[in-house]
């Protein structure tokens, strides 16, 4: 498959001006795909393998895919906020998107992130499509539940957030969780499985 087609975009967000990465499927998109990094204060961006394979994935599914950086990251204005100012840009790529029905995803302390917005949007009869949370960070920070059909994709031998904290937070939910045997946090060697779990996994 050849490389999505990507551009650089700057939005307003609510801190300031806020720095994306918008990757493009050829022909007509069926939809947006919003992409959240890591942690910022621990080297995540928009740059993060985790999160291209997720666009990557997304493009190739026929979305387009924006990939922000949160505030105070790259050319991002703002500071960290500890999650709750990150939701609120996220929140801005969505409007600047104009996808009424996006599909949220994120790897970590993004996918706690892509969580809250999701329960934000389902609080205000606007549910996402999908969401697609890879070791989302449940230990970091309060993750909320999210819909029933979301994918969960999580490492066997995750030392960041263990197996066995996600497991606790999914299953009041009765929610699946997709185990990647012998993957780490940072799906080394895991990536090219990630993603064909991504695409194998819609509709």
């Amino acid at each position: 498959m050849s490389a999505p087609r990507s551009r650089t975009r700057t939005i307003v967000g609510p801190a300031g001006a806020l720095e994306c990465a918008v990757d493009e499927p050829a022909g007509t998109p069926r939809g947006a795909a919003l992409v959240a990094h890591p942690h910022p204060l621990y080297g995540g961006s928009l740059d993060n393998k985790v999160v291209h394979t997720l666009a990557r994935a997304f493009v190739e599914l026929g979305y387009v895919a924006w990939r922000p950086n949160f505030r105070g990251v790259g050319a991002s204005a703002g500071a960290y906020d500890e999650g709750r100012g990150e939701v609120d840009d996220l929140a801005a790529v969505l409007a600047h998107a104009g996808a009424r029905r996006p599909v949220l995803a994120g790897y970590s302390f993004g996918a706690a992130v892509a969580a809250r917005l999701a329960a934000r949007l389902v609080e205000a009869g606007e549910p996402p499509e999908r969401v697609v949370l890879v070791a989302p960070a449940v230990r970091l920070l309060e993750v909320p539940a999210v819909p029933p059909d979301s994918l969960v994709v999580h490492g066997e031998a995750d030392s960041t957030v263990p197996l066995a904290d996600v497991l606790d937070w999914a299953r009041p939910q009765e929610l699946p969780v997709v185990v990647v045997p012998g993957a780490d946090h940072f799906f080394h060697r895991r990536l090219a499985l990630l993603r064909r779990i991504v695409t194998a996994n819609w509709r």
